[in-house]
C-alpha cells in the first residue's frame, strides 16, 4: 500500500510538473515571438521607404546596419520585389534565407523564421524576416533548467513522501495489528492512540475502539447469558432426571410416593417449558421485535385484569384501584396497544407482587394520565428494592432478592421489551414503601372513556 500511494503521488507530481513547465515554456515562447514581431514591424515599414541600393552588397551585416536594436534576432533577411514580383535585391546574413513572396501580408512564420511583407510607396514590396534561433535557444535552455529542477524536486519529494507515507500509515498498521489480535481471540486488545483526536484517523480509532469495547461487553454478556441459561436449564432437568432414576431403581413403591414423584416431574417439566418459552420469546424480540396488533384500548381494562389476578392468587390481599401515585380514583388512560401483549406485561408484574410480598400485604393498581402519558402502576407494600439496584431489575437472569423477578429471572426483561416495543417505558418509582412499577405509554387524543 505504501508503494502504491507513493507511486500514485509521484505520477501526479510528474504530470503536474510537466504540465506547468509546458504552460510556462509556451507562454515564454509566445512572449518572445511577440517581442520579435514588435521589432520587425517598424523595421519593415522603414525598409519600405529605403532604396534597395542603400543596403550595400549582398552579405552585408544587416542586423548591425538596419536593426541594431534587434536583441532577439541574430540573423535577418531583406528581399525587395518589383511590381511584377521579381526580386530586385536581397540581403541576408544567413546562408538560408526564408522563402517569401511579393504579396504583402502581416507577420507570419516560415520555417524557423518570422517574416512580414510590406508594400513600398514607390511600387513593389519588401519582405523582412528574422530568425527565431535566439528565441528557440532561450526556450531550450529554460526547458533544460526546468527538467533538471523537476527531477531534483521529484527525487526530494519522493524521498520525503516515502517517510511521510510510512508515518501516515502507522495508525492503519496499528488497526491491522489490532484486528489480527482480535481475530486470534484477544478481545481485550485496543488500537493505541497516536493520531490527533480531530483527524480522520483519530475519529476512526475512537469509533473502532468504541465498537470493540461494545463487542467485548457483548461477548462477555453472551458468555454470562449462556452460563445463566445452562444453570437455569440444569436445575429442572436434574430434578426430572433424579426423580426418573429414583422411580426406575424402585425407590418409589407406594402409590403416594409414585404420585409425589410424578407431580415433581410435572412441576419441573412445566418450569422447564416456561423457561424455554420465555427464552424463545426474548430471542424473537431481540431479532425482529414483537408482532403487535395495535388497536385503541384503555389501560383501565388491564387494571381490572390485574385486580382480578391478584385476588385470585391471594383472596385475603387488600387491593384497590387509584389514580397515578395513589391519589384519587382510577381515570381513563386511552392508548393504541396490543392488549394481549400488554396483558402479558401485567401478568409478570402481578406475579412479582405475589412472589415477593407477604400474603395479605396490601397492593395498589394506579391508572390514569400524567401529562401526555397514559400510566398503569402496580405497587406493593413488600420489602421494597435496595437503593442502587433499580437499574439491574430488568437484566436477564438477575438473581437474588433484589431482582424482584419471577421464576427464572426473565419476567422483567420480557416486560421491558414489550413495553418498549409499544414506544413506551417502564420505570421504578422511587420513594415510599414497597416497590412501584410504572408503565408509561403515549396517550391517544380524543379517545372516549371506555
Amino acid at each position: 500500500m505504501k508503494v502504491r500511494l507513493l507511486l500514485i503521488t509521484t505520477v501526479l507530481l510528474v504530470v503536474g510538473i510537466v504540465a506547468s513547465d509546458a504552460v510556462v515554456l509556451g507562454a515564454l515562447r509566445r512572449h518572445l515571438v511577440e517581442r520579435v514581431d514588435r521589432q520587425l514591424t517598424p523595421l519593415a515599414q522603414l525598409m519600405a521607404r529605403v532604396d534597395p541600393s542603400a543596403l550595400g552588397p549582398p552579405g552585408a551585416d544587416v542586423t548591425r546596419r538596419a536593426g541594431g536594436g534587434l536583441d532577439l534576432v541574430a540573423d535577418m533577411a531583406i528581399v525587395y520585389f518589383d511590381p511584377g514580383g521579381r526580386v530586385i535585391s536581397s540581403v541576408h546574413t544567413s546562408a538560408v534565407a526564408p522563402e517569401v513572396s511579393a504579396v504583402p501580408r502581416p507577420l507570419f512564420s516560415t520555417g524557423n523564421w518570422r517574416a512580414i511583407v510590406v508594400a513600398r510607396p514607390a511600387g513593389g514590396s519588401v519582405a523582412v524576416a528574422g530568425s527565431l534561433s535566439v528565441v528557440d535557444g532561450t526556450v531550450r535552455r529554460l526547458q533544460l533548467i526546468c527538467a533538471i529542477t523537476g527531477l531534483l524536486l521529484i527525487a526530494a519529494l519522493g524521498t520525503a513522501g516515502w517517510f511521510l507515507v510510512r508515518a501516515g500509515l502507522r495508525p492503519l498498521r496499528a488497526i491491522e495489528e489490532t484486528a489480527t489480535a482480535i481475530a486470534a481471540g484477544d478481545l481485550s486488545h485496543r488500537i493505541p492512540g497516536g493520531a490527533r483526536p480531530g483527524a480522520e484517523i483519530g475519529r476512526l480509532t475512537a469509533a473502532l475502539n468504541g465498537m470493540l469495547a461494545q463487542l467485548d461487553r457483548a461477548f462477555a454478556a453472551r458468555g454470562q447469558f449462556v452460563a445463566d441459561v445452562s444453570h437455569e436449564l440444569r436445575t429442572p432437568l436434574f430434578g426430572i432426571k433424579g426423580s426418573t432414576e429414583l422411580a426406575l431403581m424402585g425407590g418409589v413403591s407406594s402409590p403416594a410416593e409414585v404420585e409425589r414423584t410424578l407431580r415433581r416431574i410435572d412441576t419441573e417439566a412445566g418450569r422447564l417449558a416456561a423457561l424455554v418459552e420465555d427464552l424463545l420469546l426474548l430471542a424473537r424480540l431481540d431479532v425482529q421485535g414483537p408482532v403487535l396488533s395495535l388497536e385503541p384500548m384503555d389501560l383501565r381494562t388491564l387494571a381490572a385484569s390485574a385486580l382480578a389476578d391478584l385476588r385470585a392468587l391471594d383472596p385475603d390481599r387488600p387491593v384497590r384501584i387509584t389514580g397515578p401515585g395513589g391519589a384519587g380514583e382510577g381515570a381513563a388512560a386511552p392508548v393504541l396497544g396490543d392488549e394481549a401483549r400488554l396483558r402479558q406485561v401485567v401478568v409478570n408484574l402481578v406475579g412479582n407482587v405475589h412472589a415477593h410480598t407477604p400474603p395479605g400485604a396490601p397492593a395498589r393498581i394506579g391508572v390514569g394520565r400524567v401529562g401526555t402519558d397514559a400510566v398503569l402502576e402496580i405497587a406493593d407494600s413488600g420489602p421494597g428494592i435496595p437503593p442502587g439496584q433499580e437499574d439491574r431489575l430488568f437484566d436477564r437472569f438477575s438473581c437474588g432478592d433484589a431482582s424482584r423477578t419471577t421464576g427464572h429471572g426473565l419476567g422483567l426483561a420480557i416486560v421491558r421489551s414489550l413495553v418498549e416495543a409499544h414506544g413506551g417505558r417502564i420505570e421504578v418509582v422511587p420513594g415510599g414503601t414497597g416497590a412501584t412499577f410504572r408503565i408509561c405509554l403515549a396517550s391517544t387524543e380524543g379517545t372516549q372513556d371506555l
